[in-house]
């Protein structure tokens, strides 16, 4: 299928595409014009993208965990170094949440002053 098709099946405009395809995260082939041709699996790829995307996962991360995901949802396989990869990735997330509290705390306390 051609991008714009991809495109519109995902609601994922031709532009993120052709970055997740630069980013290593979505194949192509190129048909004679040499247009991109996805194959019909690229939606489920694309929706994958998007929910790890949502997760907060990096794409650098999610280049090394799509290969062992499956379904939309997405599913993993637990392939070497993915639980590893992903508790990093949690505990990361943690550390995030944690600054965030403690500039929450700070802010709060600035507009609590006369």
């Amino acid at each position: 299928m051609l991008i714009g098709e991809l495109s519109r099946r995902t609601g994922v405009s031709a532009r993120l595409l052709r970055y997740y395809e630069e980013q290593g995260l979505l194949e192509a082939g190129r048909g004679a014009n040499g247009y991109r041709d996805y194959a019909e699996d690229s939606v489920v790829t694309v929706r994958q993208i998007r929910a790890l995307l949502d997760a907060g996962l990096t794409s650098e991360v999610i280049r090394a965990v799509l290969p062992c995901v499956y379904g939309e949802l997405p599913e993993f396989d637990w392939c070497v170094d993915v639980r590893a990869i992903l508790d990093r990735e949690l505990a990361a997330a943690e550390e995030r949440i944690e600054d965030l509290r403690r500039s929450h705390g700070t802010l709060a306390g600035y507009l609590a002053q006369p």
